[in-house]
């Protein structure tokens, strides 16, 4: 087996999962629609920094979407894209896998 290529489809998924915290985020997401406030909430030991850090992460690849309320004041809402929903059973597969290796037998 070469190299691995950043076209190469694994790669790609591991780029946009990297980073402590994201699957967590995605995690969170994946349950429905928050706001930036209702993420920190459920993600206390998180950082405002890495939390927003995160979110334009996923924005800019594709997973998450973001969009604004009317009102004041205004309020932005982040969701899961299709593609972002997609990596629901990724996270499942990648917990039971862990979930395998912590159990001794």
């Amino acid at each position: 087996m070469g190299a691995p290529t950043p076209s190469c489809p694994v790669e790609m998924t591991l780029d946009v999962l990297r980073g402590r915290w994201t699957t967590l985020v995605i995690r969170e997401l994946l349950r429905g629609e928050l706001g930036f406030s209702e993420l920190r909430e459920r993600l206390p030991a998180l950082s405002d920094k890495v939390l927003s850090e995160r979110l334009a992460h996923l924005t800019s690849s594709g997973v998450v979407e973001r969009h604004r309320e009317r009102g004041r004041p205004p309020r932005t809402r982040y969701r899961l894209s299709p593609d972002g929903e997609r990596l629901g059973p990724v996270l499942q597969a990648l917990w039971d896998w862990g979930v395998d290796r912590a159990t001794p037998g």
